[in-house]
């Protein structure tokens, strides 16, 4: 029975995953977020109330402004998320800085 709640969790996390990148492309007008990047993977919790979206910001200078733009826009993705993907409650989303592309650059 346990295995079900994972099973539901990662598909969920994989639907929150591509919608976020494409409401990012599409509806957010920041020009922070004018830069090439990744949504590289979403951890959605098993209550589903937190949604920690990992992004990749493959310009080193754009970076900091990326993450702070996504961070300033929280709301109005997750009002957005809420339209698109049909959940009881829609996840709040945590956005950090996925390094690990970089790492293994560094490692290669």
């Amino acid at each position: 029975m346990a295995t079900r709640q994972y099973e539901r969790t990662d598909r969920i996390s994989a639907e929150v995953m591509r919608e976020v990148e494409r409401i990012i492309r599409e509806d957010v007008s920041d020009p922070r977020t004018d830069c090439m990047f990744s949504v590289t993977h979403v951890d959605v919790t098993r209550d589903l109330r937190y949604a920690k979206v990992y992004i990749s910001v493959y310009e080193e200078a754009k970076r900091e402004p990326m993450m702070k733009a996504l961070k300033s826009a929280a709301g109005f993705i997750r009002h957005n998320l809420g339209m698109r993907v049909q959940l009881r409650y829609t996840p709040e989303l945590l956005f950090e800085l996925d390094t690990t592309i970089e790492y293994g650059v560094h490692i290669a």
